[in-house]
């Protein structure tokens, strides 16, 4: 008998997604919660738990402390309740679902919903949660009869219609089709994920061939029980959770030359597959006496495995060299892969790749019968593989890491996961005449902004659109957490002639002239030049307006401070002319406190100019005649000192 497993089978991205987000969100809070099930499968969550991930139904129970949001996605007020009574909450809802909760939110109010799915199931209840206009849900055609019977929806009414991302495709082209006959204005949204229609599909095409077709997942996986559904029109099929439930029975009565197929839905590890798949191996060994170990078959009829141009395998690798990878396909042909065909990225070693022992997807792009040779390609198996995830990343937005792998004309090239990203240089941030050459190397950070299959595979990215959604998310914290009074490391970016901009991290907040010192100032740029470092204080800040006023003076240097505590009124000092006016001069006692010396007190004698009579620069002797601290003036006299002394002021 032979062993088939489904071409697609098992994780799908955003179960990956999911677990990495849970697993990250352990190691940063210690313990977190998921609310319900992260997954639909009994192993992987057990395995959750044991890493400090745990399922509650409850939100109450998470109050306080972090919590992720399943796979499946939850409703629009249990999201926001979470965000209100958590320490943290890590969405980790499907980049497809959370799509289509965009289109549920989005429709008019007067709109109807309709949603072809399971009711029960966590992510149909999450979608009709974020619908902005009554939602309904439907599994089948008596469902569906029976919401046209109610009369909830008019005939006239704009209708919106959806699908359960893991819902079968034709059947809901059957069902959709049929609430676009019954009403006037319909509008279909084709939601299944690609991904699950893929599974669907090739899990299809082998049970066609098959005799026996094992359904490997949870039980309360909705589409793994689809894929037993779809099995199970086929051939005869058993829907089982890990190996150790396979029902040997099932085996009786099979031909020698019976084909079994293995396929898994989207929640279904890697090794659980496995582990079935070598279970299956056994048996069929054990079972048969006369048979033969399958891979020793193998090895003995070469023509099982022929190879061909365009045909997926699963190679080992026997050996490296600085040029190529030599690797074991199970086919009478030796294969190879050139360091070019390993990675897409033109700088990576061949040893940095892969080593021997290495199992790897490849795919093959030539064969040489005359010499018995093959030569595969790595790089091309990842490329497809790295589209599907771009694709989603796309869809969910996300912002992704990579490292500048090529300067090319017109633009950079990024690899992520395997994967050739273009990044066109009005979009790498780096300023019209500036070197894109400095990129090379470094890791970036960068959204994408298309995924196209033509041509082989075309991925563009953008590290302007990251760095702008990150400043405007720096810049909505900014304004959340802003205060009169705070500290901030700034650096000057211009200068104008009624102050200086300092950059002080999200925005640039200005210091107006008389701020940037407690000295006298002439011009801004005689106490600073741009790219120096200065601290500044926040005096006043408008969120409408985006406005932030600084100050560069220290409280601590205030030169009134020293002044009060070293003069008082009656004291005789030297003060030296700084500045003349037509009401009388300024003099300045200490740096930063100056005095006036009004036209009145200069002499007893009337003064017509007082050009005639101080110059700038000047140093006299006054007398402090008044302080004034609420407006910190000083008010100076020359006059006071040559006129003479009343009995009265003796005393």
């Amino acid at each position: 008998m032979k062993i088939e497993v489904a071409e697609n089978a098992g994780f799908c991205f955003g179960v990956r997604r999911a677990i990495r987000l849970a697993e990250n969100a352990a190691q940063a809070y210690g313990e977190v919660y998921t609310l319900g099930e992260l997954i639909h499968n009994e192993i992987v969550v057990d395995r959750l738990d044991k890493k400090g991930i745990h399922a509650v139904n409850d939100l109450s129970v998470c109050r306080g402390k972090a919590v992720v949001l399943r796979s499946h996605g939850v409703p629009r007020e249990v999201e926001e309740r979470a965000r209100k009574e958590c320490r943290a909450v890590i969405d980790a809802a499907c980049p497809f679902v959370k799509k289509i909760h965009d289109i549920a939110g989005s429709l008019p109010e007067s709109a109807k919903l309709v949603v072809i799915g399971d009711g029960e199931h966590p992510e149909v209840k999450g979608i009709v949660g974020h619908a902005a206009c009554r939602a309904f849900s439907c599994k089948d055609k008596a469902e569906l009869e029976s919401l046209f019977e109610s009369g909830e929806i008019g005939s006239g009414d704009r209708v919106a219609v959806v699908s359960q991302t893991t819902f079968d495709r034709s059947r809901f082209a059957e069902l959709s089709e049929r609430v676009r006959e019954r009403y006037g204005c319909v509008e279909i949204f084709d939601t299944v994920c690609d991904a699950t229609a893929k599974r669907q599909e090739s899990a299809r095409r082998l049970a066609q061939r098959a005799a026996l077709m094992i359904v490997v997942g949870g039980r309360s996986s909705s589409n793994t029980r689809k894929l037993a559904e779809i099995c199970g029109q086929y051939c005869k099929t058993v829907f089982v959770s890990s190996a150790e439930e396979f029902p040997m029975r099932a085996l009786k009565g099979l031909r020698s030359d019976s084909i079994i197929g293995i396929t898994a839905g989207a929640s279904t590890p890697a090794d659980t597959i496995k582990e079935v798949h070598e279970k299956m191996n056994k048996e069929i060994i054990n079972n048969n006496e006369n048979e033969e170990d399958f891979a020793s078959l193998l090895e003995q009829d070469q023509s099982f495995n022929r190879l061909y141009t365009g045909k997926r395998v699963k190679a080992t690798v026997v050996s490296v060299s600085k040029k190529e990878a030599v690797v074991e396909v199970g086919a009478k042909q030796t294969g190879y892969i050139t360091r070019e065909e390993l990675s897409s990225d033109p700088n990576a070693e061949v040893e940095d790749i892969v080593k021997p022992g290495d199992v790897i997807d490849a795919v093959v792009i030539k064969v040489d019968d005359s010499v018995g040779t093959a030569a595969l390609s790595k790089k091309r198996v990842d490329a497809a593989l790295g589209l599907e995830k771009l694709e989603a990343v796309k869809e969910s937005g996300e912002t992704i890491e990579g490292n500048v792998a090529q300067v090319v004309k017109g633009g950079v090239i990024v690899i992520y996961e395997n994967t050739r990203v273009f990044i066109p240089a009005s979009h790498t941030g780096v300023p019209r005449g500036g070197k894109l050459d400095d990129l090379k190397g470094k890791s970036v950070k960068f959204k994408i902004i298309e995924v196209s299959n033509e041509r082989g595979g075309r991925v563009v990215g953008s590290i302007r659109q990251a760095n702008r959604e990150l400043r405007d998310a720096e810049r909505a914290k900014f304004w959340e957490t802003i205060e009169v009074g705070q500290k901030f490391e700034g650096e000057v970016r211009s200068i104008e002639n009624y102050g200086v901009f300092v950059d002080i991290g999200p925005i640039d907040g200005l210091v107006h002239t008389a701020d940037l010192t407690w000295n006298r100032v002439g011009h801004p740029k005689d106490i600073v030049k741009i790219g120096d470092k200065i601290n500044v204080v926040v005096k006043s800040f408008d969120p409408e307006k985006k406005r932030v006023s600084l100050t560069a003076k220290d409280p601590e240097d205030n030169p009134w401070t020293k002044f009060v505590a070293e003069y008082a009124v009656g004291d005789v000092i030297k003060a030296t002319i700084v500045s003349i006016t037509e009401f009388g001069a300024f003099a300045q006692i200490i740096p930063g406190v100056d005095g006036l010396i009004h036209i009145s007190q200069i002499s007893a004698e009337r003064v017509a100019d007082i050009n005639t009579v101080l110059k700038v620069g000047q140093e006299v002797e006054v007398k402090i005649i008044d302080i004034d601290n609420e407006k910190n003036r000083v008010s100076l006299s020359i006059r006071a000192l040559s006129e003479p002394k009343s009995s009265e002021s003796e005393e």
